[in-house]
């Protein structure tokens, strides 16, 4: 049996956020509007949780209900309450993470953000939490977010078979880079690894994980990333090889211990390319250098950057490749250059 509660137009908002607050709302069936001989009406579907009764209605049976297609658009959820100009502002993307949904929403549907968060509940069941994404910012590189709907900010995102335990408030965690992130669980098996900028193991737990290096040191200055990123090795057992240090990586590197260096940062990344380098053993390393770049650039002075830093130290390079990560802003490309640094 199909079950629903009939109300009057001006009741539907309320009973609607009631049925959302208190997860009783049938999430696969649409929302009808509907006229009668009696006058018009709003069918809410809800489930066996919201029992016989929710306020003065009677929750009944359903005929002929409308199940929602499973690959209804964020926009299809939402075209009974925005209009076409609002509909044209809605936004096309978002993250997943854990049981968390992040979303960028413009200013222009500053009034309709609880609507939308709503409907991005309604369209993924599974998870609990809504929150807007504005940015990032300062040295850490910690997210603006603005929590809209739920209470529970932690979760575990699994991706690539492995656990990455945070808060999205407080740490940041680019689906963008989620081939990077795949890549580098197949290097470095049986090696040496230092990750300069590890923040809560975004590349190197999954290269312990698949890869099994001997060893993996991860250093991270931000102390709330850093306790993610020992709750991380715990979380995907990798204590053995995975070795943590809270501090500047400028300062706190190894020298002349790594087969690889992981720099998997932007903004200031080049100022860190000598501590790297010199992490590095000292006949032969790889090193892995994130930079943002105007895209007329991308070819030349991220590999420049590196051949000056590595001249300086009296070292050579060979550039492997430069890979483009994807698009960081108008313009400008997020790219990772590996280069081989030798005598």
């Amino acid at each position: 049996m199909y079950r629903v509660i009939r109300i009057p137009p001006e009741k539907g908002e309320e009973i609607r956020e009631k049925a959302v607050a208190r997860r009783f709302l049938d999430t696969t069936r649409k929302i009808r509007k509907l006229q009668t001989a009696g006058g018009s009406f709003i069918e809410i579907p809800v489930t066996e949780v919201a029992g016989e009764k929710v306020e003065s209605f009677l929750v009944t049976e359903q005929k002929n209900p409308e199940f929602l297609g499973k690959n209804w658009s964020l926009k299809e959820y939402l075209k009974d309450f925005l209009s076409e100009a609002e509909l044209a502002c809605v936004p096309s993307g978002w993250q997943v993470l854990g049981e968390i949904i992040i979303v960028s929403i413009p200013e222009a549907l500053e009034g309709k953000k609880m609507r939308i968060a709503e409907a991005l509940l309604l369209k993924y069941p599974k998870c609990k939490t809504v929150v807007r994404d504005f940015g990032i910012e300062g040295q850490f590189r910690q997210p603006k977010r603005e929590l809209l709907l739920g209470s529970e900010t932690e979760t575990i995102h699994k991706e690539h078979g492995c656990f990455f335990k945070q808060d999205v408030t407080k740490v940041m965690y680019s689906k963008g880079n989620l081939e990077e992130r795949k890549r580098m669980s197949r290097l470095g098996e049986g090696e040496i690894i230092v990750d300069m900028f590890a923040g809560i193991g975004y590349f190197s737990i999954p290269m312990a994980v698949h890869s099994r290096p001997k060893k993996i040191t991860g250093i991270e200055i931000n102390p709330e990333s850093f306790a993610y990123l020992k709750e991380n090795i715990r979380l995907n057992n990798i204590q053995d090889i995975f070795v943590p240090i809270c501090g500047d990586c400028s300062k706190v590197v190894p020298e002349g211990t790594a087969d690889r260096v992981l720099m998997g940062y932007v903004g200031t990344t080049h100022h860190y390319l000598e501590p790297a380098i010199k992490a590095l053993k000292k006949k032969c390393g790889i090193l892995h250098y994130h930079e943002t770049v105007p895209e007329s650039l991308a070819r030349t002075r991220p590999q420049e950057r590196i051949r000056k830093a590595a001249c300086t130290l009296g070292k050579k390079v060979e550039i492997l490749e430069t890979r483009r990560i994807k698009k960081y802003s108008p313009g400008v490309l997020h790219v990772v250059v590996d280069a081989r640094i030798f005598e």
